[in-house]
């Protein structure tokens, strides 16, 4: 049986402490680097299903780390940080973060939270998810990987279930609050306008194809399927 890795980047020992015994008891299997140094050498000579990372951090900060994680992988990533603001958050979604948790925290939310981000990111997938494809644009949530005109995008699990969403429902609305739920199983204050930081990070990678992403201001985003010359 596969027990989820988690490799837990922190400097303050009680933190560390508290959320390993929670996370022990979940079933996870746990790793931790009390500084940004120690914890980049270990994601970089292990495997790891989740990375719990403060953006605070003696030696290379959070902010790095998370920058240098997506060059190489597109493993999940929930950032812990004292930084509440609104831009704060913003920022870290742009570097790719799946989730983004304020101190002080509830350690069972971020069990919650975990839990969340692994089930999406889980190859164990509803049989009724078929491949979405649009004129060379290829979404498949069984390999959870998207490809145009046969090369690869690298999206985060995140800006996946975004896409995939989307797709699957080309010209319908969707709200913020919508969207937020299907891509976090749950809704909460402060995580709406960070959709919008996923919208942008998509739309980045995917370019100017065969798809668009459209703004509906006041309301949230809808998935258009552009024509095509042939």
């Amino acid at each position: 049986m596969h027990f989820p890795k988690i490799l837990i980047i922190e400097d303050e020992d009680k933190i560390r402490s508290v959320l390993r015994a929670y996370l022990i008891r979940e079933g996870y299997e746990i790793t931790e680097a009390n500084s940004g140094d120690k914890g980049l050498q270990l994601f970089n000579d292990y495997e790891y299903d989740l990375v719990l990372l403060d953006l605070m951090l003696p030696g290379i900060p959070g902010e790095k780390i998370a920058a240098k994680i997506r060059e190489k992988k597109e493993t999940p990533v929930i950032m812990l940080t004292a930084k509440g603001e609104e831009w704060e958050r913003l920022q870290g979604f742009t570097l790719g973060a799946d989730d983004y948790i304020v101190k002080p925290f509830s350690p069972r939310e971020v069990v919650a939270r975990i839990k969340a981000v692994l089930k999406r990111t889980g190859k164990n997938l509803p049989s009724d998810q078929k491949p979405v494809n649009i004129d060379g644009f290829t979404i498949d949530p069984g390999s959870r990987s998207v490809n145009i005109n046969d090369k690869p995008v690298n999206l985060t699990a995140t800006e996946f279930d975004l896409l995939f969403e989307l797709a699957t429902h080309p010209g319908r609305v969707f709200k913020r609050g919508q969207l937020t739920a299907i891509v976090s199983g749950y809704t909460y204050d402060g995580y709406e306008r960070t959709i919008d930081s996923h919208i942008k990070n998509i739309r980045k990678k995917i370019g100017n194809n065969c798809i668009k992403l459209e703004t509906v201001y006041g309301i949230g985003y809808k998935l258009t399927i552009l024509e095509t010359d042939k």
